[in-house]
């Protein structure tokens, strides 16, 4: 348990270790407790995504590690609860935590949901999703693993593999944009919610880059219904609009606002071009600084200006990539003042998950988080909409705070025995277990009209001697109680 003189500098590597993953196991806080700030900013922001090493898939369904629930066999390429099983289990387990918080950002920024693009056909929806091409007979790379590979890389290059991923293509029906009959959906999304927003661009501007976009479609590859059969982006060049384009805002250096005519076999550049424009506009940059302020700072707070400024300046001047911009988000000040912890509020998928980091989850399946996550207002791979989720405190209905407590009533019970063993050396008092409790799910100190009623209900029932059958009863109970406090619901 820390003590009053690590409260300081443990609390702002614990607000670190919320922010950029999802919480720690107390191993994990031990391990980095050993580091200095930038040394652990280094450890969790520099990793290499393609190192065998932060690839824990092969952990699944061995000993000592969250369980998961498979039916007919483990099959996250092709059946949907398993790959959100995968997906919790990841966020739990995962050494390089960042690499799935922004995999779970883009989600919501390239919001796509698996009940519509699962209408393509078969298993073909949830493959679209969530393969990993390692695990698959094509190689198929679902939309999440695309995430991963690509989420701290260069969001001009991102941007280009969204607008080919056949999950979005389905998704925001491109496989019928043909130059007789442009379809506005992706072209709308990429400058409404993908780049600068609302207020940057006009309804021509919309029209022109459905024209840009005609021919990028889908088709199937391979001898259909066989396990080498999927699908795939094809630009096909016969239904491309090959006239000039024209736009409100500049597309090229030297100030041109027009895509110029080309022949259907170059056509594909329209696209390339007017992603490439947009990816490095100026309010492209402030929007995303913006979004970063709300993703890793504070929901509660307008965004301050100079934080905006200087995060934007970072993503033009880095070419737009992610990981040198979220360096400087968790180095700058506005990251590291005190008074943004505990300023955002969290999302069901960070409670759930932080909860099974910090609490345990050795005797857990993954699958029972997923109706509880349900119930709090969040299904992975189900965005509801465009837009992404609602965020903020449009997450704490009363169901949804409702299921929060049940479902740290869940996990606390399932974990009582160890949570026995490691209250032990803490059973003096019952103000010396709250506290235990307190620590280990790093939470900012607690007002008194929660704490002194967990102080009466550790001492109801008898007189508190610690012992083994009172750890047991209580232990569970105060860390329940705690889980679902309103301290808790905030990262």
């Amino acid at each position: 348990m820390r003590s009053s003189s690590q409260l300081g500098e443990q609390s702002e590597l614990d607000h670190l270790l919320r922010r950029i993953g999802f919480g720690a196991t107390p191993a994990e806080r031990a391990l980095y407790e050993e580091m200095s700030y930038p040394r652990v900013v280094r450890a969790l922001v520099d990793f290499d995504p393609t190192d065998p090493a932060n690839d824990v898939d092969a952990r699944i369904g061995t000993p000592g590690f969250l369980g998961i629930t498979a039916r007919n066999g483990f099959m996250p390429n092709t059946v949907i609860n398993d790959a959100r099983q995968r997906w919790v289990f990841r966020m739990v387990h995962s050494p390089v935590p960042l690499q799935e918080r922004m995999a779970m950002l883009w989600h919501h920024h390239f919001a796509t949901a698996y009940s519509k693009v699962s209408q393509v056909g078969g298993t073909e929806g949830a493959r679209l999703m969530a393969a990993k091409p390692t695990e698959d007979t094509a190689q198929v790379r679902g939309q999440i693993e695309l995430f991963r590979q690509m989420g701290l890389g260069r969001f001009s290059d991102l941007l280009v593999e969204v607008a080919k991923d056949p999950a979005m293509i389905y998704w925001l029906d491109g496989n019928t944009n043909v130059k007789a009959r442009p379809q506005e959906n992706f072209g709308r999304e990429l400058l409404e919610l993908f780049t600068f927003g609302v207020g940057n661009f006009t309804e021509q501007d919309v029209y022109a880059a459905a024209r840009v976009f005609t021919g990028w479609n889908i088709a199937q590859r391979g001898t259909r219904d066989t396990p080498t059969s999927y699908y795939a982006f094809n630009y096909n060049a016969v239904q491309h609009d090959v006239a000039a384009k024209t736009f409100s805002f500049p597309i090229y250096d030297n100030g041109s606002k027009t895509i110029p005519a080309r022949d259907p076999a170059t056509g594909i550049q329209d696209g390339l071009d007017l992603i490439a424009a947009l990816a490095v506009h100026p309010e492209t940059a402030r929007r995303m600084a913006g979004r970063l302020w709300n993703w890793f700072v504070s929901d509660i707070e307008v965004p301050d200006p100079a934080f905006v400024s200087a995060i934007a300046a970072a993503y033009l001047s880095s070419g737009t990539d992610m990981r040198k911009v979220i360096r400087a988000v968790v180095r700058s000040s506005q990251f590291r003042d005190p008074r943004h912890r505990y300023q955002r509020h969290a999302w069901p998928v960070e409670y759930v998950v932080r909860a099974l980091k910090e609490v345990g989850c050795l005797g857990f399946s993954a699958n029972d988080t997923l109706t509880p996550m349900l119930n709090m207002g969040q299904q992975l791979f189900e965005p509801p909409d465009v837009n992404g989720w609602a965020l903020g405190s449009a997450w704490f209905s009363t169901g949804g705070m409702l299921a929060r407590m049940n479902f740290a009533s869940a996990l606390a019970t399932n974990q009582r025995f160890d949570l026995r063993t490691t209250s032990r050396p803490y059973n003096q008092t019952p103000e010396t277990l709250i506290d235990y409790a307190i620590s280990r799910l790093s939470l900012p100190k607690v007002r008194a009209e929660v704490y002194n009623p967990l102080v009466d209900y550790v001492r109801a029932g008898g007189t508190w001697t610690g012992s083994e059958t009172q750890l047991l009863n209580k232990a569970g109970g105060v860390f329940h109680l705690l889980l679902g406090s309103g301290e808790y619901q905030f990262v």
